[in-house]
């Protein structure tokens, strides 16, 4: 699909879902989006607009991958945009990173089922997006597709592979149940492949665990050690205040929220009843990432800008999957509203997915944070890797009634504080 029939759609789906919609996406792409906040300029969003121009910028960066998917041509047309002489080694599994980082973040808005509340547009691009999703994992896992995945092939496939695991448990009934049998099959063999990739000592083996919760979810073999191994490390590196280490030491990043409790939540939702010990470390487990949202509210500033710090910040708003994570589950803080999330997120988005440089002509995300910025990447980094920004898109699960959705706009955190609110203090949370 070209890039100029992306925008029309786009600019038709946000026209027609939400009249004074958020400006979120006025002049898309120019540098004139690229500061400020609707709430910060004085005049709040609607929950009805913020949807419409989440699923707008939804279209925007999905639309290029699934179409190709779905014809089986991602290989031939998603460039490798990756660091100086990486982009050979890199486009082994920069197509598996893009399916399935991408489908991880749309996984629960796929599997909501229409409201009366739903706009109609809503509800037609959720139809072509689920028939374009099953399309793309049947390509995927197909070694006769030209875009078969080369799962284990390479180390990064496992991080990859565990994505659209991740995305099958988040929507079972729309990219799991609804597989036919010779998929289904392909499936298990493709993570069973992975098997052959020994994961680092650190986050990665939550990425050979979550790959093994599929397995029991597919009604496959599964291996109990693999997972239970990766729990018990993330308990003993655990480091207080919601924050784990990445491996045995901590480091300044955003992997706690990229990787580390997003997936311990799904293990737990997925596996716990299966044993004693697990639903014991799930109550843990549930309490520490509420802080860690906690904190993720409000490391963002009025702006909707946050720290700069750490590797794969070209993830972009994927830095806030925790927080989204947290708000479509229903479990953040009581003091925490869902209606400051929105409209923190809402900001966040603005900021790293509007300005000049973002999409490249063909309408693929480009390696940087606000804008085209290659010297952000590191040598892991290719475009496949960029769509982990879909993980701020989670509360799209959630019908437009949620009071996520439906509650009137509401500063966040630093907005309030910023703005002289008298606002309570913060306090760390032993647990």
């Amino acid at each position: 699909m070209h890039q100029a029939d992306i925008k029309t759609r786009r600019s038709f789906l946000l026209n027609t879902m939400a009249a004074g919609a958020t400006t979120l996406l006025a002049g898309s792409g120019t540098a004139e989006t690229s500061t400020g906040t609707a709430a910060s300029a004085g005049t709040p969003s609607s929950g009805a607009g913020d949807r419409a121009a989440w699923l707008a910028l939804l279209e925007q960066v999905s639309e290029p991958v699934l179409h190709a998917l779905s014809e089986r041509r991602l290989r031939a047309l998603m460039p490798v945009e990756a660091a100086p002489g990486q982009s050979a080694a890199r486009a082994v599994g920069s197509p598996l990173e893009a399916i399935g980082r991408l489908l991880a973040g749309l996984a629960p808005w796929l599997e909501l089922e229409p409201s009366a509340e739903e706009e109609k547009q809503e509800t037609a691009l959720r139809v072509r997006y689920r028939n374009w999703a099953a399309a793309a994992i049947a390509s995927a896992v197909d070694p006769a597709s030209p875009d078969y995945m080369r799962f284990g092939a390479s180390a990064q496939t496992v991080v990859d592979a565990s994505f659209l695991a991740l995305a099958m448990l988040r929507a079972p009934r729309q990219l799991m149940q609804t597989l036919d049998a010779a998929t289904r099959q392909r499936v298990i063999q493709a993570l069973n492949a992975e098997r052959i990739v020994l994961p680092g000592y650190n986050n990665w083996l939550l990425f050979a665990a979550l790959n093994e919760a599929a397995l029991m979810a597919l009604g496959a073999g599964w291996d109990r050690v693999r997972v239970d191994y990766a729990l018990r490390k993330h308990m003993e590196w655990y480091v207080g205040d919601g924050t784990y280490g990445d491996g045995s030491h901590f480091h300044a990043d955003y992997y706690d929220s990229f990787v580390i409790h997003p997936y311990l939540l799904q293990l737990i939702e997925t596996l716990g009843g299966t044993q004693t010990a697990w639903e014991q470390m799930g109550l843990e487990i549930h309490a520490r990432a509420q802080r860690y949202a906690a904190i993720q509210e409000r490391v963002i500033s009025p702006q909707g800008e946050y720290p700069i710090v750490g590797r794969s910040i070209t993830y972009r708003c994927g830095a806030f999957h925790l927080l989204a994570d947290c708000s479509r589950r229903h479990m953040l803080p009581e003091a925490v509203l869902p209606q400051q999330v929105r409209c923190a997120l809402t900001a966040v988005q603005r900021r790293t997915l509007t300005p000049t440089g973002t999409f490249s002509p063909d309408g693929w995300l480009q390696i940087g944070l606000a804008g085209h910025q290659p010297s952000l990447g590191e040598t892991y980094i290719s475009t496949g890797s960029l769509y982990l920004a879909s993980a701020a898109w989670l509360p799209l699960g959630l019908p437009p009634a949620d009071p996520f959705w439906s509650a009137p706009a509401a500063p966040w955190t630093q907005q309030k504080a910023w703005s002289g609110v008298d606002i309570p203090v913060d306090h760390a949370h032993d647990v």
